[in-house]
């Protein structure tokens, strides 16, 4: 079993791992959280899913809920704020230099997102594969304030943690949720934001009208 396979398929491997490591489950799901939320260039890694796997252990005993929920929370919320301070650092050039090391695609649409929902990008994008990882990285490029940017990153941390691990812990053992997962979360997700932007149009249609 090598760590990448591990990490990539965490669901097949975790309860190997809890038998043969232990404690040490902790410190390996907390860095891949850490690693996914803060780490642009590893915005593969299956964070969703883990959450999910995590809360179905926590269900049977393996993995005990009140110190995974604590720890993926810090560990989401360190990864967040180390990639804001990236790309405070790295600011506009981002959009003007070629980075190897960066995805162009995933950036411009992280952008797109962000130009849409604002702060709010913060808490709709941690359900959104890949969208969540770049998401703290254009919010310090685009010079967010360091308030606002904690106020919105540590909620949308709570409830994307608080949910998944939830949605484990009572639902992991049923196989079409397992296996449909990420489907599943964007679909839930849209129907939380649709009636929001529908709203916020219609307001903004109301104001043109009266005009």
């Amino acid at each position: 079993m090598q760590l990448l396979d591990l990490i990539l398929h965490v669901d097949k491997y975790l309860g190997e791992v809890i038998k043969n490591y232990g404690g040490l489950v902790y410190l390996l799901l907390g860095t891949i959280i850490f690693c996914e939320t803060g780490v642009v260039v590893l915005f593969f890694l299956p964070g969703d899913t883990l959450l999910f796997v995590g809360g179905a252990f926590c269900a049977g005993g393996a993995i005990n809920v009140l110190w995974l929920v604590p720890l993926l929370m810090l560990a989401a919320i360190g990864g967040s704020t180390f990639n804001y301070w990236l790309g405070s650092a790295i600011g506009h050039r981002v959009y003007t230099h070629n980075y190897r090391w960066l995805d162009r695609q995933a950036l411009m649409k992280t952008h797109a997102f962000y130009e849409k929902y604002g702060g709010f990008t913060m808490l709709i994008a941690r359900f959104v594969p890949v969208v969540r990882t770049f998401a703290p990285f254009v919010a310090g490029v685009s010079e967010m304030t360091w308030t606002k940017f904690q106020v919105f990153s540590t909620a949308g941390v709570v409830v994307w943690v608080s949910v998944l691990i939830s949605c484990g812990y009572f639902f992991g053992n049923i196989p079409i949720l397992r296996d449909h997962l990420n489907t599943i979360v964007l679909v839930g997700v849209s129907a939380a934001v649709v009636p929001v932007v529908l709203a916020a149009l219609w307001r903004t249609a109301k104001k043109i009208m009266r005009r």
